[in-house]
């Protein structure tokens, strides 16, 4: 478990640099609702009972669950106080905080992240009476600044599972573009896809039905869709959006083609000139992409340069963080919209890995490229190639 070790770690050095005292994810059974945090925690392993996890500022790590489960947690060699129950989980807990005397209990409740909020309500109730008669029902915030740090800063490891799970997209897609030929459906190009996808042992970053989406001409419908029946013709540009999930980790990147018309050697100006404005816009965010700006200022640059170029705004996020899952949580390269919360005016960090997407239509099909990125003290780097030229397809 030397990543989970790794993460639990790290988790430690984040509540010290928040002084935040104690850190609780409180759970029931997670086959029914599961804690996102809890891949980080325990891996894949299931819950039944009622289960605690503490990780303190001072270096505790306590696991409190059903002694059906317990010798699992001690194999795991990461906590360092595993506490097994029959009957209830209650007075162990209880009597563990009122030990630990912390000032503050961050528990997993967030209005910005969706995985940061694995609390259900009826669990916060329950925690709450719990604690009841104490004057820790008092002290409970939120654990968001603390797992968007954790999910957000990637270790090496994490870093480089992804590094893997992007080289494997790109090797897909280039098979994927030799594959492709006139007349074929766009259905049919995800079913090859599919199949390369067993070959190379990975699985689907988001559900298979719209992994790969693939739009083929200006009919067809983009977004979180699946691939239709619509036939690739001459003269069409294929979208693709695609991403692979390798050991637990993700890749999400989006590729532009044009399929020759007969006596073209190139894609029309149209065409050439959305994609320059997409790959500029993505190049110039990249280049402004450092630690302490506001994702909202990183998708401003994007946003504009689009909309300056004459062409409609495109009503989604710049970016969001990749990770465990395609969509990460935490700070988003995001405009200022309700529907982002305050995610958007969050801070980017060393070590997050995030996706640039902008996209546009021209009367030949969508354009939209997204590369993956990961910030470093130098500013923000390619994971993988980025495309720099419109693949071409002839007929």
């Amino acid at each position: 478990m030397p990543l989970i070790q790794e993460k639990v770690n790290q988790a430690i050095e984040i509540l010290k640099e928040l002084d935040v005292d104690l850190w609780l994810t409180f759970v029931r059974e997670t086959s029914g609702v599961r804690d996102p945090i809890l891949d980080f925690l325990i891996g894949e392993n299931d819950l039944t009972w009622h289960s605690a996890i503490i990780l303190t500022r001072k270096g505790e790590k306590i696991f409190i669950l059903g002694n059906l489960e317990k010798d699992t947690a001690l194999r795991m060699g990461v906590y360092n106080e595993v506490i097994g129950y029959d009957k209830s989980a209650k007075e162990l807990l209880r009597d563990t905080i009122i030990r630990l005397a912390p000032r503050q209990i961050a528990v997993n409740t967030s209005r910005n992240n969706v995985h940061a909020d694995g609390l259900t309500h009826s669990m916060y109730e329950e925690l709450r009476d719990y604690l009841a008669g104490t004057s820790y029902t008092d002290r409970l915030i939120s654990a968001e600044p603390v797992i968007n740090a954790m999910r957000g800063r990637k270790t090496q490891t994490e870093l480089a599972l992804i590094q893997k799970a992007v080289d494997i997209t790109n090797e897909i897609y280039q098979k994927t573009f030799a594959f492709i030929k006139a007349g074929m459906t766009e259905i049919e190009v995800a079913d090859y896809m599919h199949a390369l996808m067993k070959e190379y042992g990975v699985g689907h970053a988001w559900p298979s039905e719209n992994n790969p989406a693939v739009n083929s001409g200006p009919n067809s419908p983009v977004g979180h869709n699946g691939p239709t029946d619509i036939r690739i013709e001459p003269g069409h540009v294929i979208h693709i959006d695609f991403g692979v999930k390798y050991e637990g980790y993700c890749s999400d990147i989006q590729r532009v083609a044009y399929v020759l018309r007969e006596g073209e050697t190139e894609a029309p100006l149209e065409v050439q000139r959305g994609f320059i404005t997409v790959r500029t816009a993505i190049e110039q965010s990249r280049g402004a992409m450092k630690a302490g700006v506001t994702g909202n200022s990183i998708d401003t640059i994007s946003r504009e340069i689009v909309t300056d170029s004459g062409y409609p705004e495109y009503m989604y996020a710049l970016g969001h963080q990749l990770g465990r899952v395609a969509h990460d949580g935490g700070a988003l390269l995001g405009p200022q919209w309700e529907k982002y919360g305050d995610s958007p005016n969050q801070t980017l960090e060393v070590g997050q890995v995030y996706t640039l997407e902008p996209g546009l239509a021209v009367s030949q099909g969508y354009i939209g490229l997204e590369e993956d990125v990961v910030l470093t003290h130098e500013g923000a780097l390619y994971i993988g190639e980025p495309q720099r030229e419109i693949v071409l397809i002839k007929r």
